[in-house]
């Protein structure tokens, strides 16, 4: 796999020698374990894989170098490059500007922008009607595509099944970017609906098995499904494909209880994203490791991939969901996330002395913000051991 020109303030000397000595232990990717280093009075396991995956390092050196290639030009983002505040108030600081938030409201008038600007494409790519205007527009939308090659492929996959007349089902959030960008390019090639969970899917299943009941379909599905979609004949043949930054497992629940309900289904499994199943596999490996007493996952709080990783641990243990180390206090407490109320809570008392704490983030993390959470954590402990030696001891334990 390539690697990427990534702004070095995003790095981290510390992540990296850890993530660079897994790697060379476990080149095939089949040890899921945390990496569990040593400080005296408290334990930190970083999970196997977690920080930038391909398709945010693509993005990321794709819209600095649009940036460096264009001196004097306004830039525009169409909306969040990723869904990490550091990485967007970075490109916000070098003048970019964002043509919409990430409900797609817009907050630059298309009506602003020029034939000669710069228009970045996000990760999470463009739906066919906002790339139709701008190129309209004059814009050339291709020159600085940062759309991740993951969801690409699930576009493609659902053309494929559009083609072969198969309603594609979206498991996404129904107001994601990505799942909004993929719902518009399934629709340009057939009928697609989006279901957000395995509580939905298993609503879905036993309305068609029953024989569907078209009131009962839309006080679900109501917003969610193709312009002329009919539950009566659409539901015959379909294929699952996701959001790549859900929960893996749920979305494979979720096309299982579908295939056990329609006449015609198509396999869809090759659209899993390998970063999420990394990462989300890393986290339960982790979690099955045992001896964490608690987690810190690091990254954006509208972070999908990154939110899921917080629903796993949340599981076992009790999770503090940090969007980087300015969360902590003076006075010893943090500041986190609550995914479930979507409110910050505030707690203290918890980082106790003899203490194995998980550090994680999600895929769009930058492995910076996850050293100085490391080193924040650290720094509430009377560490004797300093962090090289911790780490020549680590590597000494796992040599080559």
């Amino acid at each position: 796999m390539r690697s990427f020109d990534i702004p070095e303030h995003y790095r981290s000397p510390i992540i990296s020698r850890v993530k660079s000595r897994r790697k060379e232990l476990d080149k095939r990717k089949m040890d899921f374990t945390p990496a569990t280093l040593d400080f005296g009075p408290v334990r930190i396991q970083l999970a196997r894989h977690f920080g930038f995956c391909f398709g945010v390092e693509n993005a990321i050196e794709i819209s600095y170098k649009a940036i460096s290639e264009n001196p004097g030009k306004r830039i525009f983002l169409l909306s969040q490059m990723i869904h990490n505040p550091e990485v967007n108030e970075d490109l916000e600081s070098r003048g970019v500007r964002f043509l919409q938030d990430t409900l797609g409201n817009e907050l630059t008038p298309l009506s602003e922008v020029q034939s000669d600007d710069v228009v970045i494409i996000p990760a999470f790519g463009a739906t066919i009607e906002i790339q139709s205007k701008l190129e309209a527009m004059g814009v050339d939308v291709l020159k600085y595509n940062t759309t991740c090659p993951f969801v690409e492929k699930v576009w493609k996959r659902s053309a494929q099944l559009g083609a072969d007349n198969y309603t594609v089902v979206i498991h996404g959030k129904p107001d994601h970017e990505e799942t909004r960008t993929t719902f518009s390019h399934a629709a340009s090639d057939g009928h697609a609906m989006i279901v957000a969970d395995i509580t939905e899917a298993l609503k879905l299943a036993e309305m068609i098995k029953k024989g569907v009941d078209v009131e009962d379909f839309w006080a679900v599905f109501e917003g969610r499904t193709t312009e002329g979609f009919d539950p009566l004949q659409h539901l015959k043949k379909v294929g699952v494909v996701n959001q790549t930054t859900m929960i893996a497992t749920e979305t494979q629940a979720i096309a299982d209880v579908i295939k056990d309900a329609v006449e015609g289904f198509a396999n869809t499994r090759d659209t899993l994203c390998y970063a999420t199943n990394d990462n989300q596999r890393s986290t339960m490996g982790a979690i099955e490791a045992g001896d964490a007493d608690l987690a810190i996952v690091v990254g954006g709080y509208n972070s999908s991939n990154t939110s899921h990783i917080v629903e796993l641990c949340e599981e076992t243990m009790p999770t503090y969901f940090v969007r980087n180390e300015l969360e902590w206090n003076e006075d010893g407490s943090v500041n986190h996330f609550n995914i479930h109320s979507q409110s910050m809570e505030r707690s203290d008392g918890f980082l106790k002395d003899g203490a194995t704490i998980l550090i994680t983030s999600g895929a769009s993390c930058p492995d910076a913000s996850m050293e100085r959470v490391l080193m924040k954590v650290l720094g509430f402990y009377n560490c004797e051991r300093d962090v090289d030696y911790v780490l020549k001891t680590w590597e000494e334990a796992n040599p080559l």
